[in-house]
């Protein structure tokens, strides 16, 4: 298959050598990631019921998922929660086969309590009100997403990848892995965590907010110290990834004259009325990038069959990853757009926009590229493969 492959050289600022970069990430506590996680796990839960039963993953998608904050009243060395989170799990999903119903309903309900049940451990299953108001797939979706051989396109929609990752995103993404370790030995430290990353030239500023637990904090002179032990932490993390000049913010909105901090019942700002929707953190290599060129499309809980929206962003990811391996690269920007209906292993363009390293030979790079680009198409349904196994973050 002769497929249309794109591979060009741009001119444009490396982004390490560029003045001002701003990074971001929301941790898996925060409500917006709390919905990319149910949506994510609604579907692969689907996704392995389909299989189970018919050996084939059947039209889904679960992206829509809406949180409403609650409400909180934490204490130190308590608190309660005093009106409950609420979860609304919506979209379409394949509920009839013939004449067997497929319980679609619980399945999510299920999916959706183990999912908070092991990630946000302060959560009681109490503190939150879950529905699910998922329905039948429409009718021409279906007709694309069930016709033979290699799935067709569900949309025209592109998908955005980079890579190699700057030291700013990797500090950033490694920084809100580092906190939720600190929960080990620190359990005060919630799960609802967002690190904002500057970099102006040579200086990186991490501004992090954390959701601490209130029961494990025994007044404001405790919270003092476990901040401080969090600030610590975090720096002695970023100087793993950076040489550059690195400062550390932690919960600056505290006021402590008036007794004014981040303290909370369960570690998400979920239960004090910050609402959450999916698609609405981290893109799906899991950061938020406006250096960057990415897509708006959420990535969590669309069928990983043939949506778009969920494998171009995954592929694109995948794809940039290993053309960053090629000698000579120094960065690569991939696009892969599609046209609905049409095979997916081969899109109308895929798009590896090359800035090489100095003296690098385009002509012997290109090849290289191409070659990738093309395996991975080849073996798309990898992703699917890998999707449905829990092996591709999507947030």
């Amino acid at each position: 298959m002769k497929r249309n492959i794109r591979v060009e050289q741009i001119t444009r600022t490396p982004i390490e050598k560029q003045r001002i970069e701003l990074v971001e990430r929301k941790g898996i506590g925060h409500p917006d990631s709390i919905c990319d996680g149910i949506a994510e796990a609604v579907s692969r839960a689907l996704s392995n019921e389909y299989l189970s039963r018919f050996g084939r993953i059947l039209h889904h998608n679960t992206d829509q998922v809406e949180l409403v904050g609650g409400e909180a009243n934490p204490l130190y060395g308590g608190g309660e929660v005093i009106r409950p989170v609420f979860i609304l799990v919506g979209g379409r999903a394949t509920t009839y086969v013939g004449e067997e119903k497929i319980p679609v309903g619980v399945i999510a309900h299920e999916a959706a309590r183990e999912y908070l049940a092991n990630n946000i451990r302060n959560l009681d299953p109490s503190h939150v009100i879950f529905d699910q108001r998922i329905g039948q797939g429409s009718a021409d979706l279906i007709n694309v997403f069930e016709r033979g051989g290699v799935p067709k396109a569900n949309d025209t929609s592109f998908g955005v990848g980079h890579a190699p990752l700057s030291e700013t995103e990797r500090v950033v993404y490694s920084t809100e892995r580092a906190v939720m370790n600190l929960r080990e030995r620190q359990p005060a430290i919630g799960e609802d965590i967002k690190v904002m990353g500057l970099r102006v030239k040579d200086h990186i500023t991490l501004t992090v907010a954390n959701a601490f637990i209130s029961k494990y904090v025994d007044d404001l002179e405790h919270y003092k110290m476990t901040k401080e032990e969090l600030s610590e932490h975090v720096l002695e993390v970023a100087k793993q990834h950076t040489k550059r000049d690195v400062s550390v913010a932690v919960n600056i909105a505290d006021d402590y004259a008036t007794g004014s901090i981040y303290l909370t019942v369960t570690g998400t700002s979920a239960e004090m009325g910050d609402d959450g929707s999916v698609g609405r953190g981290n893109r799906c290599n899991g950061l938020i990038t406006p250096n960057r060129p990415m897509s708006l499309e959420a990535t969590s809980g669309k069928n990983p069959v043939n949506h778009i929206g969920k494998i171009y962003n995954l592929l694109s990811n995948q794809m940039a990853r290993d053309i960053a391996e090629v000698d000579g690269i120094e960065e690569v920007y991939v696009r892969i757009l599609s046209q609905i209906g049409q095979p997916i292993d081969d899109p109308k363009v895929v798009s590896a926009q090359i800035i090489p390293k100095k003296g690098a030979s385009m002509q012997k790079i290109k090849p290289k590229v191409e070659g990738i680009i093309d395996d991975w198409l080849s073996d798309i349904t990898k992703i699917t493969e890998m999707v449905v196994r829990g092996e591709l973050s999507t947030f």
